[in-house]
């Protein structure tokens, strides 16, 4: 079957599909599959199958599919449509509930180089890695990423994209609602401090900021109370990004300077980069060059003190899934770089590397 006539047949599926004849579409994709030899029409239908049994409810087949597209991805050595296999392969193991799977396929989409497809699919990326997050019940880390959905979203004026996101944020917030009101029943005051600023961050995602307010006050007196600084820190931060939406920068200010003295307190690397990102946009925006200037450099120095290298190659550790190799003396490289650099002391402090151990 040649290029013309793959594209009529898969075509043809199409409208059988959106006339909700769907098993004689598959009939028609199948046929395809089988027969067809151009690698791009057999990586769209494999995409309208693995899309067709999602929306049946047949993750095992939708699953089986996306691996076989990672596959032909991979033959036409295309970045869009390695991520776009990616995706799919992600979105399987969500409906699956293989959320660690989920995470990690996301992640790798988001590795890739950019491409063309990132714009448009970028949104999809990070809606599946919140409700991983969420499935893991990782309640924090689920409501960055369907905050950066909702980003793509707005930015692309992709209706059904927030409509999705709007969806999961409904079942994030009755999952937040349950656990407060088992940290209420066993008076477990970290649950609920943690609980408030998932219900702070729900409602300024959504622009209602007088709720919002008074939910990071509850948070920060319970943070107070029981004496966990980093999460007076995230606050802070979360009251920060409120009145910069109220466009009263200076206020927005004074949050972030109290969080950086408490994140500097405990040592919070992670921390002090989001401050001083967030200090860098105001300052942007304000025209101040020279404090600018200041916290472009500083985000800088906690990018570099929070990244791990390899001492031998320079390259980032964990950008690849290499083999890497601890040092008694905690030093770590990869595991190749060590074995071509031919010495038994640590490249990076000299001591003697006996018995090394492997990450």
């Amino acid at each position: 079957m040649g290029q013309d006539q793959t594209k009529q047949q898969i075509e043809k599926g199409l409208q059988l599909y959106q006339s909700n004849q769907t098993e004689k579409a598959l009939e028609v994709w199948m046929k395809v599959l089988e027969k067809s030899s151009d690698l791009v029409g057999r990586f769209r239908v494999l995409g309208c199958l693995v899309t067709a049994h999602s929306e049946m409810g047949r993750y095992k087949e939708m699953l089986k599919f996306a691996v076989v597209q990672i596959d032909t991805a991979r033959e036409l050595e295309d970045a869009d449509f390695l991520l776009e296999s990616y995706l799919n392969l992600a979105r399987s193991n969500e409906k699956l509930c293989e959320f660690h799977k989920t995470i990690s396929y996301c992640k790798t989409c988001l590795g890739l180089p950019g491409t063309r497809a990132g714009a448009q699919l970028g949104g999809q990326v990070s809606l599946s890695m919140g409700n991983a997050f969420l499935g893991l019940s990782v309640f924090q880390k689920a409501l960055e990423s369907f905050e950066k959905a909702l980003r793509y979203a707005h930015n692309n004026d992709d209706a059904m994209l927030e409509c999705r996101v709007c969806c999961s944020l409904g079942s994030f917030y009755a999952q937040v609602k349950e656990s407060m009101k088992i940290a209420l029943q066993h008076g477990d005051r970290p649950l609920q401090a943690l609980c408030l600023l998932c219900f702070a961050d729900i409602h300024r995602s959504r622009g209602d900021l007088e709720t919002a307010f008074p939910r990071y006050d509850s948070a920060m007196s319970i943070m107070t109370e029981i004496g966990n600084r980093l999460g007076q820190v995230q606050a802070l931060l979360g009251v920060a990004k409120c009145w910069v939406a109220r466009k009263a920068p200076d206020k927005a200010l004074d949050a972030i300077e109290r969080a950086q003295d408490l994140a500097e307190e405990v040592g919070n690397k992670l921390s002090q980069l989001k401050l001083h990102c967030l200090s860098e946009s105001i300052y942007r925006s304000k025209g101040l060059q020279r404090e600018l200037r200041a916290h472009v450099v500083r985000f800088h120095e906690c990018v570099e003190e929070t990244e791990l290298y390899c001492g031998l190659c320079g390259e980032s550790i964990g950008e690849k899934n290499s083999r890497l190799q601890a040092l008694p003396c905690s030093h770590i490289f990869h595991l190749r770089c060590l074995q071509n650099n031919g010495t038994r002391s640590c490249p990076n402090c000299r001591r003697s590397s006996m018995k090394p151990g492997f990450v």
